[in-house]
């Protein structure tokens, strides 16, 4: 019997040869979504390319592994859907930015023409792509931010079948040396609460030194979250500066006059960070001007966490101050009369307006100069007061509640051993071995 013209059975796989010239092979999956049989069909040129493929569609199928059907998904593709429309369901803004710019900026220029299924079974080109990224001198905590968004996007991709492995699980990214993080000891913490004191709004710094709020809840506070009876703050949401979105129906028109269409010169001094490059023909960014933005400027959002929900007892010396600042702020609303905007926030610009992150830092980095601190970070003040409560031997469940962390392995990132903990340690070790203090 010639073997050009053989079918097997229905319900077993068959490969034939086509009056088209081509090989066909055909292959029984199982039921589909619709509930219909699904019967795969290949067709190539060399028979010996349609045993291969119809030998692995057979291997998916008895392995329980079924790849979805339909188009072929490429690495661009997928990337958008994933972070335009899965993403966004579970994620926050914050988390967002981060997957967009490495999306968009990175991913797809530098693996997107690959097809899903192909790039499944190479771990390698990640790796190859990273050390690209590298060598154009990106930081391997960049990179390795985007490893982080690229295995989650797979991951998202092989649970709804669209891959059989998450090459990014397997590819190795670069190594990233932890942060040497050094919090400020007490003497330091004093001669900064000094300079903050001197300063209006001052007291928000204290507050992130004495209790470790973030930057975020610090400017999100409340004067009806002070309880006074009980001298206790309440924690619960947090303020960012989110970007403007457009409006309009053309963003690329809307933004046309404010496009960057030349590189800046050398010896840039308008651009404290690095100068951006010129903006792409179909730039639609530049919505902070659109005359009908929406979603962005400083907005009031959730704290990171259900644990981050929490209620603070203040020490009595804070409680004053913030009575202090209060009597501060009132005079200040009077002062400005009609122009007050009143959103009961603790902590005001003069026209009582909420605090702008960006000011809020360069305040911070003024306050250490003026006290002849050491450069340290805001986020340094958080790690600062847990390091604190180590100091202070405060149990593991209370320094939880009060840092609002969901784990106590936090303590490993935000709690550090400083000088006055060894000199401890050495003091007891004297007294144990040798009898001396």
């Amino acid at each position: 019997m010639d073997e050009k013209n053989t079918r097997n059975p229905n319900g077993r796989s068959s490969i034939y040869f086509g009056s088209d010239g081509y090989w066909h092979g055909r292959v029984s999956m199982g039921i589909g979504d619709d509930g219909k049989p699904d019967r795969r069909h290949v067709k190539r040129k060399d028979k010996d390319a349609v045993v291969d493929e119809v030998s692995k569609l057979e291997r998916e199928r008895d392995s329980g592994s079924v790849r979805k059907k339909g188009q072929p998904w490429t690495v661009e593709r997928w990337l958008t859907h994933w972070v335009e429309n899965i993403a966004p369901l579970t994620c926050r803004y914050k988390t967002m930015r981060g997957y967009q710019t490495a999306v968009y900026r990175h991913l797809i220029p530098g693996l997107g023409a690959h097809r899903l299924d192909r790039i499944q079974n190479h771990p390698e080109y990640f790796e190859k792509f990273y050390l690209r990224m590298i060598g154009s001198g990106l930081k391997p905590a960049t990179v390795h931010q985007v490893h982080r968004t690229a295995r989650t996007a797979f991951g998202e991709a092989y649970k709804r079948q669209h891959i059989l492995r998450n090459p990014v699980s397997i590819a190795k990214a670069p190594r990233v040396e932890p942060e040497e993080i050094e919090p400020l000891d007490v003497e330091e913490m004093q001669l900064v609460i000094k300079a903050a004191l001197e300063r209006r709004n001052g007291v928000r710094y204290v507050i992130a030194l004495a209790i470790g709020t973030r930057q975020g809840e610090s400017l999100a506070l409340k004067w009806p979250r002070l309880n006074r009876k009980k001298r206790t703050l309440r924690i619960a949401k947090a303020l960012q500066r989110q970007t403007w979105r457009h409006g309009c129906s053309d963003p690329n028109r809307c933004g046309a006059k404010y496009h960057k269409t030349k590189p800046c010169k050398d010896g840039c001094k308008r651009h404290k960070r690095t100068c951006p490059p010129p903006c792409p023909p179909d730039c639609t960014d530049h919505a902070r001007w659109c005359p009908q933005r929406t979603d962005g400027g400083l907005v009031e959002v959730d704290v990171k966490s259900k644990a981050g929900r929490r209620t603070v007892t203040l020490p009595d010396e804070l409680f004053e101050l913030i009575l202090r600042h209060e009597k501060a702020q009132a005079a200040e609303r009077e002062h400005a009369g009609t122009e007050w905007h009143d959103g009961e926030w603790m902590f005001t610009q003069p026209n009582g307006k909420p605090m702008d992150p960006r000011k809020d830092l360069d305040d911070w980095k003024e306050i250490l100069s003026e006290a002849g601190v050491r450069e340290a970070r805001l986020h340094d003040a958080r790690h600062t007061a847990a390091t604190v409560l180590l100091v202070l031997g405060v149990p593991d469940r209370v320094v939880m509640e009060l840092m609002g962390w969901s784990s106590v392995t936090m303590k490993q990132r935000y709690m550090h051993v400083i000088d006055s903990v060894r000199k401890d340690v050495a003091d007891r070790l004297n007294a144990y071995f040798w009898g001396t203090d």
